[in-house]
């Protein structure tokens, strides 16, 4: 699995404190990590919690990443961002328990976590006891036991729903401004990182038109 991490800008200066729990905790099962920053560096290219959400979408739907690690202060901005497009299910984890129930009930492709709110003497810890849960244990196999057939049987209710209620991706995105867009992927990797593992040409084609 490929998972990509991406910091809202309140929060850059962790970039590197969350990327090394990460690596830490996936790379050993067998997944890798891409950094679409923010990196806490000077005078790069700022992401809102809303342009997390834009650029996580683009990630997800164009098969560039299999799974986004996002947030904010709260975790709360950039969840209803990234659940905002198609192809996008966001959760949001504040501890391991929310982690594994969510991989297990909801099944998404995507977490945002509070990387402030709560954040201070073992924030580490709580940062790499999530990703063992989220990513260690599968993923839509239900919870509890006695609830698997309902749980997966409301996934699938969900995922119904979703493909009635949310537009194409590249629609959705034309139709927005686009200076915001291309702020989304302005991130110093962001070319080398997407276009090696970008799945989907016509989301390609977009985003090349962007920058």
């Amino acid at each position: 699995m490929k998972i990509a991490l991406i910091n809202e800008n309140s929060q850059a200066p962790k970039n590197d404190i969350i990327l090394t729990a990460l690596k830490k905790v996936v790379e050993p099962m067998g997944h890798t990590v891409d950094n679409y920053g923010m990196y806490g560096q000077e005078g790069e290219a700022s992401l809102t919690y809303v342009q997390c959400g834009i650029l996580g979408a683009i990630l997800l739907n164009s098969g560039a990443a299999d799974y986004v690690i996002t947030g904010c202060g709260t975790g709360e901005g950039a969840m209803l961002a990234m659940n905002s497009f198609p192809g996008v299910i966001c959760g949001h984890v504040e501890d391991p328990v929310d982690a594994y129930t969510f991989a297990h009930v909801n099944d998404g492709n995507a977490v945002s976590m509070p990387f402030a709110k709560g954040y201070g003497w073992g924030g580490e810890l709580n940062l790499e006891y999530c990703f063992e849960k989220l990513f260690g244990f599968g993923h839509g196999q239900g919870y509890p036991k006695d609830r698997v057939e309902a749980e997966q049987r409301n996934k699938k209710i969900l995922d119904g729903v979703r493909a009635v209620t949310l537009r194409p991706l590249v629609d959705s995105l034309k139709e927005l401004d686009q200076d915001l867009v291309k702020g989304a992927v302005a991130g110093a990797h962001f070319s080398e990182l997407f276009f090696a593992n970008c799945k989907d040409q016509a989301i390609a084609d977009y985003v090349k038109t962007l920058l």
